[in-house]
């Protein structure tokens, strides 16, 4: 289990740029492409009355204006990661994912 910095690295490196936001304010004026995640949940396994299994959950979505882009495919072949919806606003495509890390 690595920590939200970890995270935040990793999908630095998939994107390939610094355009990777956590949480980001209203405010923040976004450029694209890029990924933006938040925590929302996480995974629990019990045996024997004690924990043995832990993971957070992040929403991970990947915005870009090209239809066509590879940076989807990247983040689906990080491990424990589960694809969600797609949608278009604003003609900008929206990929969705569910990672536990």
């Amino acid at each position: 289990m690595g920590t939200r910095l970890e995270l935040h690295a990793v999908l630095v490196e998939v994107l390939g740029s610094d355009h990777v936001y956590f949480q980001p304010p209203e405010t923040l004026k976004i450029e694209y492409p890029c990924i933006i995640y938040n925590r929302t949940s996480e995974m629990n396994r019990f045996a024997n009355d004690s924990m043995y299994y832990y993971r957070k959950r992040y929403e991970i979505t990947v915005i870009d204006k090209d239809p066509d882009t590879e940076i989807p495919d990247k983040v689906a072949a990080l491990p424990f990661c589960i694809h969600d919806r797609n949608y278009t606003a604003d003609n900008l495509n929206h990929y969705i994912y569910k990672l536990y890390y």
